[in-house]
């Protein structure tokens, strides 16, 4: 398994996170090839590092369940 240096990465709140403590994913910009994601009531917790492809269908996938 692969470890990256998260250290210091640039997260940002998903815009459609709740914005009253509720769900809160935030993702990490400029770690090539791979979508860095986290709880952002945990910060210090546990970090989901998808591939960009699996994160391009995961946001495809969720958009279709939205419309």
């Amino acid at each position: 398994m692969r470890e990256y240096d998260l250290t210091h990465a640039r997260w940002r709140k998903s815009s459609y996170s709740d914005g009253n403590g509720g769900n809160c994913v935030e993702v990490a910009d400029g770690v090539p090839g791979v979508v860095p994601v986290r709880d952002s009531k945990v910060a210090q917790g546990p970090v989901l590092v998808l591939g960009a492809a699996a994160w391009a269908e995961f946001v495809r996938a969720v958009g279709a369940v939205r419309s």
